[in-house]
């Protein structure tokens, strides 16, 4: 099975907690192969917590950058170049199912010439994208959408989080693809929520897929 990426519409947008949650449901591994900032600690820390007792394995970083900014930025200031073809090489392989997180949205820079849309293409990768309802959320999630259209990345549908407004039905009935789960705002996550989650779209993440 190809591995499924994980992109969102931006930055802040809930992608790691739907990561959770969706690998939880598949009873898959977890990797962030770049991670740009770990002073209050990585992506895949934070995963891993709630991944306990699961079975799941989070993979280890190919890059793990100092400075939270765009990764291309984070890499120079420590004279380095991020090299999609390194973490190609470096994709886990096993018989589980593979959860890959992105940096940011799927435009977001990697190197000086390369993106994260370039990233998942050489990885042969699904996506799901990430949309969360805030004001601005359908020009983010339209544009996001139109570059998965025009790059031929296939989209396996999106999944929505927090509760501004609901833009939902008309983000995806112009971007064309399905709706796979909506996940509601939480000041409290925590394992339970997390399980919840995961309980409640499992068999419909499993037919889509």
């Amino acid at each position: 099975m190809a591995p499924i990426f994980i992109t969102g519409i931006g930055t802040g947008i809930g992608k790691t907690l739907v990561s959770a949650i969706l690998t939880k449901a598949l009873e898959a591994d977890y990797w962030k192969p770049v991670q740009a900032g770990f002073e209050d600690g990585t992506d895949s820390e934070w995963v891993s917590n709630w991944l306990q007792q699961t079975g799941s394995v989070v993979h280890p970083e190919v890059y793990r950058l100092k400075k939270p900014a765009s990764p291309h930025i984070a890499a120079r200031e420590e004279g380095i170049t991020i090299d999609i073809s390194k973490i190609c090489e470096q994709i886990p392989k096993n018989d589980r199912t593979l959860l890959i997180e992105g940096a940011g949205g799927i435009l977001v820079p990697l190197n000086e010439s390369q993106f994260v849309a370039d990233l998942i293409k050489a990885m042969g990768a699904k996506v799901i994208l990430v949309s969360r309802n805030y004001l601005g959320s359908i020009n983010h999630s339209l544009l996001t959408a139109r570059v998965c259209r025009e790059m031929q990345i296939p989209v396996i549908g999106w999944v929505f989080n927090d509760q501004y407004l609901d833009y939902e039905e008309e983000i995806v009935k112009w971007s064309n693809f399905p709706r796979i789960a909506s996940i509601p705002w939480t000041d409290n996550i925590n394992g339970t929520f997390i399980n919840s989650q995961a309980a409640a779209i499992k068999k419909q993440l499993k037919d889509i897929l």
